[in-house]
């Protein structure tokens, strides 16, 4: 576990993919990099071990792999050596060939101790994400192991402001958000990332794929949006390291909107009775 005791996190933003055949050195020397810069914890974009694969429809097998397999142990190698936390992820395949979008978190010692499933999956021009993995089925949950509580939303799954809602009630520091997407897109994804961040009372930070792949013209900048909405960074630079502090998040749910009650079991009742309806409310 990344120990600090100023209530502070430093992030990485590391808007770069490592799945040609010298991804695994570069990753290494990607997080070294951040490591000698102070950062505690690297943010990569969706998928980094992966060409983007639903740049088409065609799903091939050796996109997916279990936990433990090549990508992920990549990964993990990389965080051990440089001794930093690391975010990335995997299309994993579990044993019954189900397959998803999973991110993985990292400790310094290069453990996996967190796991979110995308659970919004775009089927698009670009991202014929459908053809590839299915959704999750497990609400993002508050990871505690990386200095400070951070909660994990893929991409997509931004843009249904839930998810984010729960985990700042959870009482998460920061919302990590890697993602692909397109530069033609990108003003209305700040807004709702501004949106997320204000209403939830925490930071939003996004790492984008770097370049069109596959078709898709994915580009854009990485974020770092502050507690009170208020834009942080803004870059397309293959790495931007931001310090977050507990301390903004605490101030920002003491004022407006934060300390507004959050009235979890009326909404909650509300969204049952959608689901018991037909059990995906659209």
């Amino acid at each position: 576990m990344i120990q600090r005791a100023d209530g502070k996190l430093a992030v990485a933003l590391v808007s770069e993919v490592f799945w040609e055949p010298d991804g695994a050195v570069r990753l290494k020397q990607r997080l070294a990099e951040a490591a000698d810069r102070g950062a505690d914890l690297a943010v990569l974009p969706e998928l980094p071990l992966n060409p983007w694969s639903p740049g088409t429809k065609e799903a091939r097998e050796d996109d997916a792999e279990p936990m433990g397999g090549p990508r992920s142990t990549i990964q993990s190698e990389a965080a051990a050596e440089a001794k930093i936390g690391l975010i990335g992820g995997i299309i994993h395949r579990a044993d019954d060939g189900r397959r998803t979008s999973r991110a993985l978190v990292f400790d310094a010692a290069g453990e996996v101790v967190g796991t979110y499933e995308k659970l919004h999956l775009p089927e698009e021009e670009g991202f014929w994400e459908t053809s590839h993995y299915e959704p999750g089925d497990e609400p993002p949950r508050r990871i505690d192991a990386v200095g400070l509580p951070i909660g994990i939303q893929l991409c997509s799954d931004n843009n249904r402001p839930e998810g984010t809602h729960i985990l700042g009630a959870q009482g998460v520091v920061a919302m990590i958000n890697p993602r692909a997407t397109e530069e033609a897109t990108y003003q209305r994804w700040k807004i709702v990332w501004q949106a997320n961040a204000i209403t939830s009372a925490c930071y939003v930070v996004s790492v984008n794929r770097p370049y069109p792949e596959q078709g898709a013209l994915i580009g854009g900048a990485s974020v770092v949006i502050g507690p009170r909405g208020e834009i942080l960074a803004e870059t397309t630079d293959r790495m931007t390291v931001v310090t977050l502090d507990e301390g903004a998040v605490l101030e920002a749910r003491r004022g407006y909107p934060g300390y507004l009650p959050i009235h979890a079991r009326i909404y909650a009742d509300a969204w049952d009775e959608i689901a018991r309806g037909d059990g995906e409310a659209g």
